[in-house]
């Protein structure tokens, strides 16, 4: 009977291997929010490349005092290692380029931090929960850093709830 049992489930999961987590190759379009919660990236696809860039940026402008002369002026690019692009505003910088999907996640791409003006080899992958790991590294991905963002839309509803609005999400 135990035999029996064990058949009838491994002809139901090799049946239907769909009934798995299966990732698609634009599951990764649409806007994530950063780990620190501190940018919004877009993610969008050009012919059969993904790229990424910054929607916004908390805070989206120097505030007072904090950089001579740039109060109230939109955050640039400042520790761009090409000093050309140090003039430019970070909301908009296409910071992830050259991403293909295969074998469920999204490699051979590029990422820009602009924290330290560096560029990295990056790849990406979906987690079953839905979040986003992007991994940055040089050389070999074991030598590099991961990071994990969340989709806007689920942090959006999470930020309602807290403030008692669930319910309201607006588009």
């Amino acid at each position: 009977m135990k035999s029996l049992f064990l058949n009838i489930i491994l002809a139901v999961l090799l049946a239907f291997p769909s009934l798995g987590y299966a990732v698609e190759d634009d599951d990764i379009l649409g806007e994530w929010v950063t780990e620190d919660r501190d940018c919004r990236v877009a993610m969008f696809k050009k012919g059969h490349r993904y790229f990424g860039k910054i929607a916004a940026i908390k805070p989206p402008n120097y505030l007072p005092g904090e950089t001579n002369d740039m109060d109230g002026k939109p955050r640039l690019d400042s520790n761009n290692q090409n000093e050309a692009l140090r003039s430019r505003p970070l909301v908009g910088i296409e910071l992830m380029k050259d991403f293909l999907f295969d074998n469920d996640k999204w490699t051979g791409g590029r990422i820009y931090d602009p924290k330290n003006g560096k560029t990295y080899e990056c790849e990406i992958s979906l987690a079953e929960d839905g979040k986003l790991h992007v991994r940055g590294y040089i050389g070999v991905s074991f030598l590099g850093r991961s990071t994990v963002w969340e989709s806007a839309r689920v942090y959006f509803e999470k930020e309602l709830v807290f403030l008692g609005l669930a319910g309201c999400f607006c588009r």
